[in-house]
Formats: structure tokens, C-alpha cells, sequence
């Protein structure tokens, strides 16, 4: 398994307190103190090893210089095979909800969907294994955490896995950035997987054609579409807001 890197206070705060994926050493900057001094007693308690660095050796760890003078050395995470997802929604006795994402490829992108998935209480979420973006440490670093709490299951072919869902009852609701039927008309209050499109393309048409309905989200600016990670927390909103009003 390739080693990757976790940086900034709250994702190595996350990854500590997960039991998921164990951190094999945490580094900190040398004679900081404050909110450090959480990640260095926690890093004790769960026996990960604490070294001390200078700012610009934590730069060269991260590859980056936003890594507020912390950095975990991990294994990368792992992906979990659909047939485990699947079990998740039973064995918490909820109605399913997984997001499916179809070639997203900005990894800012798909860590902010992930951590709006996991806010707002999806199972897991599904992805290709072709021309979408990977559990990378930059999509880590933009899901703050999410990654130590959300499963992920990377598929072949991802119309095959919506026919997997849907033969286990489960409906399958695409966004559309035109016609579709208004997220706030459809009932989200049953087992789902919502399905987002790619940046630049959207939905292709046979993922499209896979879905048992295809959601649009009524825009009143001159604007005609949103981004897939805006467009994704309006649709997990609304989908988390029916099922509240409906316990």
C-alpha cells in the first residue's frame, strides 16, 4: 500500500480520532504550542510516534505550506467493495443513501463532496476506477476528515454498480443540469443513491439512462448551472431535510 501524507490541524485531529486508518507517525513543528498540543497528546495516547520538524521540513513532507506545522505519515486509504457498502444502511436500520460520482475529476472537488456526503449522513459513496480522481491526499485535504468516516467503493463499470443498487431496492436519482424534475417535488425519503456528473460533461448518457430519475435544481439567477461539489450540498441538503421532517 503506497504511503500518503495528511496535513492541517482538524484532518490529523480526524485521522487520530478514526480507527480506520492508523497514522504511523505524526510530525509537528518544533516548540509550537496551542491547538498542536491536542494532536501531540492524542498522537501519544493512540502510540503514533511525535517527531519535531522545522517549518521547512513540514513543507517538503506536505508538498505544500498550508499544513498549519503538523503532517501524518499514513497508508493511503483504502477502497471497500460494493457488497460492504451495501450492508451499512441495514446494519444501521436507515433508509440508504449513497452518492455516486461519474468522472469527477478535480480533487477539491471530490473531497468537498465527500465531507458534504458524510455531513449530511450518506453510507458511502460509489466511484469509476477510469477518469475519476482517487483517494489522493489533496482530496483528503479538502474533505477535512471525511475520508477517516466515509467509505468509498471504486467500481469498473458504473452503470453495472446502479443496476447492483437497484436489483437491492434501491432508486437512483442522477443530477441533471436541464430537465429533470425539481429536487424539492421528488420524495428523497427511501432508500437512494443520488449520482453526480463530471465537471465539464455532466451525467454521461448511459449513466443518465441508468437512473430511475433524473433531479434538476430550479435556478432563478442568470446563472444556468452550478458547480458538481455546489450542486451535490443542495441535493444532500435536501435529501437529509426530507428525511429530518419525516422522522
Amino acid at each position: 500500500m503506497a504511503e500518503g501524507r495528511v496535513y492541517g490541524r482538524n484532518p490529523v485531529l480526524e485521522l487520530l480520532r478514526a480507527h480506520g486508518r492508523r497514522a504511523d507517525e505524526i510530525a509537528v513543528l518544533a516548540g509550537a504550542r496551542g491547538p498542536l498540543a491536542e494532536v501531540v497528546a492524542l498522537a501519544r495516547r493512540a502510540g503514533v510516534k511525535v517527531s519535531y520538524r522545522t517549518r521547512d521540513q513540514l513543507t517538503a513532507m506536505a508538498g505544500s505550506d498550508r499544513h498549519q506545522g503538523v503532517v501524518a505519515r499514513v497508508a493511503s486509504a483504502e477502497y471497500v467493495d460494493l457488497a460492504a457498502l451495501l450492508e451499512i444502511p441495514a446494519a444501521r436500520a436507515e433508509a440508504a443513501f449513497f452518492v455516486a460520482l461519474d468522472q469527477v475529476q478535480d480533487p477539491r472537488n471530490f473531497g468537498a463532496l465527500l465531507r458534504t456526503a458524510e455531513a449530511f449522513g450518506a453510507h458511502g459513496v460509489i466511484v469509476p476506477k477510469h477518469h475519476q480522481v482517487g483517494l489522493t491526499d489533496a482530496a483528503a485535504r479538502a474533505a477535512m476528515g471525511a475520508v477517516e468516516y466515509l467509505p468509498v467503493a471504486r467500481e469498473t463499470n458504473l452503470v453495472n454498480a446502479v443496476e447492483v443498487l437497484k436489483k437491492s431496492g434501491i432508486w437512483v436519482f442522477g443530477a441533471a443540469a436541464g430537465a429533470g424534475v425539481p429536487a424539492w417535488s421528488a420524495d428523497l425519503t427511501g432508500p437512494l443513491c443520488l449520482v453526480l456528473g463530471s465537471e465539464g460533461e455532466g451525467l454521461r448518457p448511459l449513466v443518465a439512462q441508468a437512473c430511475d430519475v433524473l433531479l434538476a435544481i430550479p435556478m432563478h439567477g442568470r446563472i444556468g448551472s452550478l458547480n458538481v461539489a455546489a450542486a451535490g450540498a443542495v441535493l444532500c441538503y435536501e435529501i437529509a431535510r426530507q428525511r429530518s421532517a419525516k422522522r
